[in-house]
């Protein structure tokens, strides 16, 4: 399904990386795909769910640091799992071509899980 532009879609796949706009106007930005790739891959949902990466390390229940090996960004990096939101599969702009290993997306799905679960392990 095109987008509003005429271009396709984009179709990630669960735990790649990709830059992005959160919103319209805003300048690129690094993001982690954590829906299912049933939801990713389908021609009818113009959504995917995204954890925005940022570059300001908190170190909470809910967040994990990652090393520039791993993610391929440019320093360590945060993921917060209190984060996660909806974002237009039209707002990827392209993968970066790395993706986390299924260990560590286990890892952010329990980060997502706690930040509305408390008893969440």
């Amino acid at each position: 399904m095109p987008s509003e532009q005429g271009k396709p879609l984009a179709a990630p796949r669960r735990g790649e990386i990709w830059v992005a706009r959160l919103q319209e106007q805003q300048p690129r930005h690094w993001v982690l795909i954590v829906s299912i790739n049933q939801r990713n891959l389908s021609p009818n949902a113009l959504t995917v769910l995204i954890v925005p990466f940022a570059s300001r390390i908190a170190e909470t229940p809910t967040t994990i640091v990652l090393p520039p090996g791993e993610t391929g960004l440019p320093g360590p990096s945060c993921l917060r799992g209190h984060f996660v939101t909806t974002l237009q599969k039209s707002l990827l702009i392209e993968s970066t071509r790395r993706s986390l290993s299924t260990v560590r997306m286990r890892q952010v799905s329990a980060l997502i899980r706690r930040a509305f679960d408390p008893e969440a392990l």
